[in-house]
């Protein structure tokens, strides 16, 4: 473990006066022979925090952050790497609090191991002694490839709610797989998520939905997504999508229900579009149980999908992405869209496009497990190749004029927008026509169409 520790690690162990253990998952994920780019940097010791503070300062390090209330403090050395510093502690809580109601520092590192959630972050590296410390075998669960409790799962999860997104994310993340126990706990448990923040829950899901980027474990998100659903969790963070299980769908072109046809599409989903993909058929289960029928799902899905990321608090741009891709991810499943139809649906939508076809990809490979290339995606590659050989612009800076070229000659500036608008979709179909002399000349009949 030494090795793989930053210098600046090893030189504040050197100054502090009780020994400094390295804690966490960079402790777990170098015993289990996983790799990563960047390691989260969790120490600990009996020290009290300014103890510590004192010690970090005479090695150079800048304190971020002091939370002397829980023995926390944020700090970061000379090269800018960071690391969180926490006392020996045992917490108290009471159920379904997600915070304890009180906190008792100690120098007793068993009692420190045992407010933590799993075995196997609840190893101990003395930086000096160059020695692990593992007061409840945690070392047995890594090599197992176990998540097993600290403490009754019962305990565990009833101190926080959180611990039920955190064990399926990490499971997809490690490939490691709770133990019978853990899962029932869990499970058991699962109504404690209702006490989270929308944000922490939006959070997790989102470090889950990339979990095979973490160490490689390419089906992490899939298995990921599969736990929540077994412990009973996704049906009460995503209720409108948990509907779908047992939803059948036609056999000829389905093999799985309507839930796990979405969670598949995860697992078959490029990293970018990957919520999208969870939340593409969102709006079935209430089309089917409503009408008898999916018909207008896509519609249903986006509306129900811009509820879903405003109760989880999303970043605006996702609450305006998703819902888009979501509402245009049946267009042209069959094929059938006339070509100048579809040219013009690329002007329009070019901000989604390439996200929108990675999302057709998903789903089509979801319904049989078939991962060639979707019809719909290989028609719109070879119709957009054609268009960007024929230099069809697809958007305003690629028009041959701008809105001054069109004020010169005297049109309205509350025109302009809509009318560059119209030539654009004007050279999806005729890209030749892309010249100044040729658009202009076009300007006052497309002015009088919508305007007069």
């Amino acid at each position: 473990m030494r090795t793989v520790l930053p210098e600046s690690l090893l030189m504040l162990a050197s100054a502090c006066r009780a020994p400094l253990y390295v804690v966490g998952g960079s402790v777990r994920d170098h015993l289990a022979g996983l790799t990563s780019k960047t390691y989260d940097w969790d120490i600990c010791s009996p020290m009290s925090a300014d103890e510590l503070i004192a010690a970090a300062e005479s090695c150079r390090f800048q304190v971020k952050a002091v939370y002397r209330n829980t023995g926390t403090v944020k700090l970061q050395s000379s090269d800018k790497t960071d690391f969180e510093y926490s006392c020996f502690r045992s917490d108290k809580y009471v159920r379904g609090t997600h915070v304890p109601v009180e906190i008792f520092f100690t120098d007793d590192i068993r009692l420190d191991a045992l407010r933590r959630d799993f075995t196997a972050n609840a190893v101990y590296y003395d930086i000096r002694a160059e020695k692990y410390v593992d007061p409840l075998d945690g070392i047995s669960a890594i090599r197992k490839k176990r998540l097993t409790t600290v403490a009754p799962a019962q305990k565990v999860f009833g101190e926080d709610g959180l611990r039920l997104m955190r064990l399926a994310r990490q499971a997809a993340q490690l490939g490691f797989s709770p133990d019978e126990e853990c899962f029932l706990g869990a499970k058991q448990n699962a109504t404690l998520i209702d006490d989270i923040s929308p944000e922490r829950i939006f959070a997790e899901l989102n470090s889950l939905l990339i979990a095979d980027q973490k160490h490689g474990n390419a089906d992490g998100p899939y298995q990921g997504l599969t736990l929540l659903e077994q412990m009973s969790v996704l049906a009460r963070i995503l209720p409108e999508l948990a509907l779908g299980k047992d939803m059948q769908q036609r056999p000829d072109f389905h093999k799985y229900d309507v839930l796990e046809h979405s969670l598949r599409a995860v697992k078959y989903a490029d990293p970018r579009i990957r919520l999208a993909a969870l939340l593409h058929d969102i709006g079935k289960p209430t089309c089917m149980l409503r009408d008898g029928n999916s018909h207008g799902h896509h519609v249903e899905g986006a509306d129900l999908t811009r509820a879903v990321l405003t109760r989880w608090k999303a970043p605006k741009k996702s609450i305006e992405r998703i819902p888009a891709l979501i509402e245009w991810h049946m267009y042209d499943f069959d094929c059938k869209a006339k070509e100048n139809k579809l040219r013009r649906f690329f002007i329009s939508h070019y901000d989604i496009l390439e996200d929108l076809m990675l999302l057709k990809q998903a789903d089509f490979s979801a319904c049989l497990d078939d991962t060639s290339v979707a019809p719909t995606c290989l028609r719109w590659q070879r119709l957009l190749m054609d268009m960007r050989e024929k230099n069809t612009p697809f958007t305003l800076k690629q028009l041959a004029v701008t809105g001054k070229d069109i004020l010169d000659i005297g049109i309205p500036p509350a025109h302009i927008a809509s009318i560059l608008q119209q030539l654009l979709l004007h050279c999806a179909i005729t890209p030749a026509d892309n010249k100044k002399e040729r658009l202009l000349f076009l300007v006052p009949g497309i002015k009088k169409s919508l305007f007069s």
